[in-house]
């Protein structure tokens, strides 16, 4: 274990030095959800490609309807349908002067056509007032044919989206370093992309250890305490963007862990423990991982810290195994371990995706508390607190302790208090860390 104190922003460096983004492949749209492009995706084809209406309704030449009113209304003679997907056009016909053509919203704009009446805007067919709706082509095919009283007048272009009007071929669909979410897969589907090259999504493996932990739903006996380290950060790598693995707690033996750490190599991309990385008789993970870089693995191997900070003052680093796969040994007690996620684990996924922002937001907001904040000379401290984001302040929720989960849950920021500050008033302007 090092002797040296680490800085917060040391200890990051070396973590964010050592950890590479994952090399690129190639994906099916659907597996690239939450990963990031390694390459700009230029549009090949026009969107939309070809003119379309917007409204169902009827396409007509403006000439025809200039001047029309519910009171006089511009007769016109219906020549068919066209439907979304028709290819046929009316079979070649064009609407002519005194025509019009029923069409449906996004069906292709007929040839001679100059605009979309909706059919609100209509007789719908019927000779009767104006419609609601346009009956349906299976119930009423007759209404493909015969005449269409419209009740006002249309400029030109009105209710048709032109082709190309989204993008144009040549246009820049998405950057490289977009993350492929809901809203570009459908833009890649749109623009006939099947596959983009990215970085996949980290695989995390987060294993918790500790011979008094307890899965949730089993009964406590003395001594025991629910496992809720490895849920809590399993759940923050997949809010990170990762693909997560929880592993049921290990106990406090050093070859089992290793033993077990070894077995999620073959699925990991990154390790994270929790638990026993301090100075106690039973920290397993310091004993299990101190030899691990030997002359069989060189290379590889955990330094174990102590950091300037509070909470959170035992870390540990380094790489494990053949792929010297980045391991992070984080503290047990459960807001050290959140802490910890947040300032380095986090920012190791991110890295790894190939985003070029890794850190969560800060900002900096008014303290707000009844007495004054206490922080220990030397070390940086994270408290819990809630912002308040238009009144640009920051609450405190708990106190300090390590051990406060229920104060966690609460939180929605960490409430930045250097190493040179042993006290802060309420009013004082502080930095904090948006952790949702």
């Amino acid at each position: 274990m090092s002797s040296t104190i680490w800085s917060v922003d040391e200890h990051l460096e070396d973590i964010l030095t050592a950890v590479q983004p994952l090399e690129p492949i190639e994906l099916q749209l659907p597996e690239a959800q939450g990963c990031v492009l390694v390459e700009d995706v230029v549009v090949e084809i026009a969107l939309p490609p070809f003119d379309n209406s917007s409204m169902d309704g009827y396409a007509v030449r403006v000439a025809d309807v200039a001047g029309a009113t519910e009171e006089f209304p511009a007769v016109l003679t219906v020549i068919g349908d066209i439907a979304a997907g028709d290819a046929g056009l009316l079979g070649g016909q064009r609407v002519g002067p005194g025509e019009a053509a029923r069409i449906m919203t996004g069906a292709p704009l007929p040839t001679g056509a100059e605009a979309v009446i909706p059919v609100e805007w209509t007789d719908g067919g019927t000779g009767e007032g104006p419609a609601a709706a346009m009956r349906a082509h299976r119930d009423a095919p007759e209404g493909a044919r015969g005449e269409v009283r419209v009740h006002r007048p249309v400029e030109a272009r009105a209710h048709v989206r032109d082709r190309g009007s989204d993008v144009r071929p040549g246009d820049l669909a998405l950057r490289a370093g977009s993350v492929v979410g809901p809203p570009q897969i459908g833009l890649l589907a749109a623009i006939g992309r099947s596959t983009v090259k990215v970085r996949p999504r980290p695989r995390v493996v987060v294993i918790s250890t500790g011979s008094e932990l307890v899965q949730p739903g089993e009964e406590l006996t003395g001594g025991q305490i629910y496992d809720s380290n490895s849920f809590a950060l399993t759940a923050a790598a997949r809010d990170a963007g990762a693909i997560a693995y929880r592993v049921g707690a290990v106990t406090d033996d050093a070859e089992t862990l290793r033993a077990t750490i070894e077995d999620q190599l073959i699925r990991a991309d990154i390790v994270v423990t929790t638990g026993g990385v301090s100075v106690g008789a039973y920290d397993v993970v310091k004993e299990a991982l101190s030899s691990v870089g030997d002359e069989d693995e060189p290379g590889s191997g955990i330094d174990f810290r102590k950091l300037a900070m509070q909470p959170g003052k035992p870390q540990g680093f380094g790489s494990i195994g053949p792929e010297h796969t980045p391991l992070l040994a984080l503290p047990g007690n459960p807001v050290s371990s959140y802490v910890s996620f947040e300032l380095f684990v986090r920012p190791a996924i991110r890295t790894l995706m190939g985003l070029p922002d890794v850190n969560r937001p800060t900002a900096r907001a008014t303290l707000v508390s009844d007495k004054a904040l206490s922080s220990p000379a030397g070390k940086r401290q994270f408290l819990r607190g809630t912002y308040d984001v238009q009144a640009g302040t920051v609450t405190p929720v708990g106190g300090s302790g390590s051990h406060l989960i229920a104060a966690l849950a609460q939180a929605d920021a960490l409430i930045v208090l250097p190493e040179d500050v042993t006290s802060a008033e309420p009013g004082t302007d502080t930095e904090v860390i948006l952790i949702r």
